[in-house]
């Protein structure tokens, strides 16, 4: 059963991403502001995220704000009003451990040995002393978690993001990823459905924090869409933010004149 649900998300993940090189390849309009948020780049000046598919990524976006709104919240309501704090901690625990291997291969295919050693010893002291991995000795041995993905090792080996993409349900992406995610399922379908049990952990975690983030936003869409992009930039760069160059201000003669 997991493997079938696993081949029907790769399925759909492969879809949406040749969909995307589709329109990717596709020579853009001389001066194609029919969209808000090419309408906002003319007017500013200002490149963005690239978002080719924004007329159909705000349609899936509008259904995953009314499946969260509808579903998932009272479902993480319900999950954490009848389950006991402990309880809590040791199924994030466990879902968290099931991704290690994953950080392994990804962290061997960027030369991170560092990392993919630590992630190694991680899993294998937690899902041993630490229960099944339902508690993190390893932390607690100085071993912190640093996870990586597939898609964070194309984006290390230089592969752009390319087009934005909403997946159903799963929630903000790029071709990038979406194409990482796929490649895992690919090969093994268990740290996909890691990854999905590790967001509904991670959305029950922080189901306030990301309803604070859109709900006074003039257009949450933006914000969401912008706020995976960067995230996913400081992830990819192992969370070093790359400097921005700043004008040169130079100073008016007259006032320095003046000032005399």
């Amino acid at each position: 059963m997991p493997r079938f649900f696993a081949k029907g998300v790769t399925a759909c993940l492969l879809s949406l991403v040749g969909f995307g090189a589709g329109v990717l390849l596709q020579p853009a309009a001389a001066d194609d502001k029919t969209t808000p948020t090419k309408a906002l780049q003319a007017a500013t000046g200002e490149p963005g995220v690239n978002d080719p598919l924004e007329p159909i990524n705000r349609i899936t976006s509008g259904f995953n704000a009314v499946v969260r709104d509808a579903v998932l919240n009272p479902l993480v309501d319900g999950y954490k009003a009848v389950t006991p704090q402990p309880v809590q901690s040791a199924i994030s625990n466990a879902v968290s451990n099931i991704s290690e291997p994953v950080t392994v291969g990804s962290s061997l295919l960027q030369g991170d040995t560092e990392n993919a050693a630590t992630a190694t010893k991680r899993f294998i002291i937690n899902s041993t002393i630490g229960l099944g991995g339902t508690s993190d000795p390893a932390t607690d041995m100085g071993l912190k978690q640093h996870k990586k993905d597939f898609g964070q090792a194309l984006g290390a080996s230089g592969v752009e993001p390319g087009p934005h993409v909403v997946l159903p349900i799963l929630g903000p992406s790029n071709l990038r990823d979406a194409t990482g995610d796929a490649i895992t399922a690919l090969v093994n379908p268990l740290p996909l459905a890691a990854k999905a049990a590790s967001s509904g952990v991670s959305y029950s975690n922080n189901k306030d924090e990301i309803k604070a983030l859109t709900s006074g936003a003039l257009d949450p869409y933006v914000v969401e869409r912008d706020a995976y992009e960067q995230n996913r930039r400081y992830e990819v760069n192992n969370g070093v933010v790359p400097l921005v160059d700043l004008p040169i201000v130079v100073e008016d003669d007259r006032d320095n004149r003046n000032a005399r």
